[in-house]
């Protein structure tokens, strides 16, 4: 693996990425699959259809591991280690929805070199996730 740029030292607060994604409902089934989560808000059209919600929506841990991704592999990227992950959810996010997963350094903890992200998914310009992780950023010891 080579060395990535986005090192305790080089972050700076405010620095912000964003990736976007498509959920399909082959995405909501196969996480259903894996993690045995087959709720049928989830899955189920026609037992969705009678919801407050009207059709299925995302998982939000579904949600919550698209922000590991961004965080893992985007930015800052590979190397960095998530210490702490946390999130408030509040509003569904449809099946079939591209949402936009934002990624922002809102501080830098000298003491122990870790990264606190802000961590947000929009579906369009309505935020349905709202979060922090707390990081050890690439090129510090992270495997």
């Amino acid at each position: 693996m080579k060395s990535n740029p986005n090192t305790y030292d080089a972050l700076e607060v405010g620095q912000t990425h964003v990736i976007h994604r498509t959920i399909t409902a082959e995405d909501v089934k196969t996480f259903a699959d894996v993690t045995g989560d087959d709720n049928p808000i989830h899955v189920d059209e026609e037992a969705a259809a009678e919801t407050r919600f009207g059709k299925p929506i995302v998982h939000g841990v579904f949600l919550l591991g698209i922000i590991s991704k961004a965080l893992g592999r985007d930015f800052p990227g590979p190397g960095c280690v998530a210490v702490n992950i946390s999130a408030r959810f509040l509003r569904p996010v449809p099946v079939g929805s591209e949402i936009s997963v934002e990624v922002r350094v809102a501080e830098k903890i000298e003491k122990h070199r870790h990264i606190k992200m802000k961590t947000y998914v929009y579906l369009g310009k309505k935020m349905c996730v709202a979060g922090d992780a707390t990081l050890v950023p690439p090129g510090e010891g992270a495997v």
